[in-house]
């Protein structure tokens, strides 16, 4: 009776630890997210916004983030300071994976501007506000693994 119960939690413990080890998402594995809000251009640097995960992310046919994930979107670089106004550009912060915040490293999403201008002086500078709009949908590619 002894060895069939210490087999039995042989199994269970081995079991659990099995599923126990965390999932890696490789680099250059592309997320793609719908914001929640708006974000216009002239927002500050540093401000975030929620989005949700579009598709679901899968690894060797294994989905390891679901659509409608909690995600979060950060102004990297925006026209919110009156001289050196730069286009929007975003990053993806975080996804939210079994209620827990989990750090990601992307490529910046630079969404369309209406207008911009080139100059020797000026670089390139946005003209007027531009605003993403709810819903958009955007893509981000990994440029670290995350492991999750």
């Amino acid at each position: 009776m002894t060895k069939k119960l210490f087999l039995l939690i042989a199994i269970v413990i081995g079991h659990s630890a099995a599923n126990s080890f965390a999932a890696t998402i490789p680099a250059g594995t592309t997320i793609t997210v719908r914001t929640l809000s708006s974000i216009s251009s002239t927002d500050r640097v540093g401000r975030t916004f929620r989005a949700q995960v579009d598709q679901d992310v899968g690894v060797n046919g294994k989905v390891l983030v679901k659509a409608g994930t909690k995600a979060l979107v950060e102004i990297q670089s925006s026209g919110a300071l009156p001289r050196g106004s730069k286009p929007l550009s975003l990053d993806l912060k975080s996804i939210s994976v079994n209620g827990r915040d989990v750090a990601v490293k992307t490529n910046s999403f630079e969404p369309a501007s209406p207008k911009t201008v080139r100059g020797r002086r000026a670089g390139q500078i946005s003209i007027g506000t531009f605003v993403v709009q709810p819903r958009s949908k955007m893509q981000f590619r990994l440029t670290q693994q995350v492991t999750l």
